[in-house]
């Protein structure tokens, strides 16, 4: 009973964060800004370490947790350097 409950919030979980990548492709397609294009983008690593952690929990491997460190790592490394560009023009100083 309990895991048939989990199995189904898991995967009304997983049609949620698809949705709404589906979502930030439009924004980061269409955006009229490159502020908008950024935070689509952030917003879309953020749904993609989700979505690995959901599959994590789906299947209980552990690989998908050290996956999903790597897209946060990555992602934040991302935003930093795109926010710092569009301020400065430059990512090194």
């Amino acid at each position: 009973m309990l895991t048939d409950l989990l199995t189904l919030a898991i995967g009304f979980a997983t049609l949620c964060v698809v949705a709404a990548m589906l979502f930030c492709m439009v924004r980061l397609l269409l955006g009229p800004t490159a502020q908008d294009r950024v935070l689509a983008l952030d917003t879309l690593w953020m749904c993609a370490m989700l979505l690995i952690l959901m599959l994590g929990i789906r299947f209980g491997s552990l690989i998908y947790f050290e996956a999903a460190v790597l897209i946060a790592l990555t992602g934040f490394v991302s935003t930093v350097a795109l926010a710092k560009f569009l301020m400065r023009g430059e990512v090194i100083e």
